[in-house]
């Protein structure tokens, strides 16, 4: 598990990128539940200013520094199930069409069936 999500070798297939995706969506409404709570249903900004407090705000941070490294890592295990560089994770930063390309190849194409050049198939029974 900890390669799956901190890892950069290997493939991931489409329901693996689909339950990191997921995972760390739940914990980030949770966390933001937790940390704002009622401040943030008011949506009065001087009560979600007051909720967010110096340690509000390191406990984000590190969780917005681990949830972006396993989604980078994830997403650079998924193009290598699709047998390409994980350096297509930048298409994202293609104005307009990137981030639409990466949705399409990572959540909905499948990978490469049989070994690649990344290592075996992550569905193959065994």
């Amino acid at each position: 598990m900890a390669n799956l999500l901190f890892g950069f070798q290997g493939r991931a297939n489409r329901a693996k990128w689909w339950l990191v995706a997921l995972g760390i969506l739940v914990v980030e409404v949770i966390l933001f539940a937790a940390i704002f709570g009622g401040a943030a249903m008011s949506g009065d900004p001087e009560r979600m200013a007051a909720a967010m407090g110096p340690i509000a705000s390191v406990v984000l941070f590190i969780f917005f520094v681990v949830a972006f490294w396993i989604s980078i890592a994830v997403a650079v295990k998924r193009y290598q199930d699709r047998n390409k560089s994980g350096w297509w994770v930048l298409i994202v930063f293609v104005p307009v069409i990137g981030g639409l390309w990466y949705l399409i190849e990572c959540g909905f194409l499948r990978g490469t069936a049989g070994p690649n050049d990344y290592g075996p198939d992550p569905l193959a029974a065994g």
